[in-house]
């Protein structure tokens, strides 16, 4: 980015808070994913930096191994996005809701306007210290219900990947923390950026925040029929009408067998599912072509362009040319309230 004040590049920093009982690969994510944007002159978009509630050392893991931190509190202070990832010795935070002082103190360095995210339990520090209360959060399904026992205020969904409310983002367990560091990346630089960082991570580029958690079959059967080719046949044709007996037929199947199955895969409905994929084909046509608006709901599916507008609003909270003038530009997304809760 680009300061406002001196006209000088800055990477946007991210500063990732280290607790004792953290989980390793949690704390890969943010380095993994946030490490690897590049400008076109080839700079980092992204400084990332581990630190830790006390002085500079060793923080305990789940694992047989520690790790060795070099920052302290005190990097919290200069950070533009602060991570917490998960950890399994919470200690009276997970047994009473309560921070401890050492935390409580490094989390009073935070600057005001800071974007807060968590990964998994990462969201019991976010909640305590009360940057949850009257908000939609989440947290690993396995965890839901006591979160939301201990953290009333908070308005918890067990069943999406992550929840982006603007300033403070949660998400759920492992795996989901790639998804919301991907969906950061993508709100802070268009989708071209996060797709060419899920390439390189070899991950899928994008699934949706309001994607269920617990996916009833998330590795298909080998004797049973999937719904992979009506998926893919779908994709080659977003701009065309698509009906669901469509889709069903091209796996041979029933349309009540084919939409039970699709859910069972996948987490959500066909008809949620197509409507992702064609604001996906929208945004990637906002931020690469000069293609009118009428043009690009035409080649997304969306058939008109108030139709598109509609729906980008829905899932992004801003129309197609506010979206399409800070991405076209270099810069961040407005605002973005509600991505990934349920409506």
């Amino acid at each position: 980015m680009t300061s406002a004040v001196t006209g000088e590049f800055r990477p946007h920093r991210v500063a990732v808070l280290a607790l004792d009982g953290l989980l390793p690969f949690e704390l890969g994510i943010p380095h993994r994913i946030f490490g690897r944007p590049r400008d076109a002159q080839g700079r980092h978009l992204y400084e990332v930096v581990t630190c830790s509630a006390r002085p500079p050392g060793t923080i305990e893991t789940d694992a047989d191994f520690a790790v060795q931190v070099a920052h302290g509190p005190e990097t919290l202070a200069t950070a533009d996005t602060v991570i917490v990832p998960a950890s399994y010795e919470l200690g009276p935070l997970y047994d009473e809701g309560r921070l401890t002082d050492e935390l409580a103190a490094a989390l009073a360095r935070i600057r005001p306007g800071t974007r807060l995210a968590s990964i998994c339990t990462g969201a019991y520090v976010l909640a305590a210290a009360g940057h949850l209360d009257g908000r939609p959060a989440t947290t690993h399904w396995a965890d839901a219900e006591r979160f939301q026992r201990m953290f009333p205020k908070v308005k918890v969904d067990a069943d999406v990947l992550f929840i982006d409310d603007g300033d403070v983002l949660t998400s759920a367990g492992v795996a989901a923390g790639i998804d919301l560091c991907l969906h950061m990346v993508r709100r802070d630089f268009g989708t071209a950026v996060a797709n060419d960082v899920a390439r390189r991570t070899v991950v899928p580029p994008h699934r949706d925040g309001g994607q269920a958690q617990y996916i009833h079959r998330p590795v298909p059967d080998p004797q049973v029929a999937t719904t992979t080719a009506a998926r893919a046949w779908a994709l080659g044709r977003l701009h065309e009408p698509i009906q669901l007996r469509d889709l069903a037929e091209q796996e041979a199947m029933s349309v009540r067998t084919f939409t039970r199955r699709f859910r069972e895969e996948v987490g959500i409905s066909p008809g949620q599912w197509l409507t992702q994929q064609r604001v996906e084909r929208a945004r990637h046509l906002l931020e690469s072509t000069d293609l009118s608006m009428d043009q690009v709901a035409r080649e997304s599916g969306f058939n008109t362009a108030q139709s598109m507008r509609q729906h980008l609003q829905a899932a992004l909270g801003v129309t197609p040319t506010a979206y399409r003038r800070a991405f076209r530009t270099g810069g961040g997304a407005e605002r973005q309230h509600g991505v990934g809760t349920r409506r």
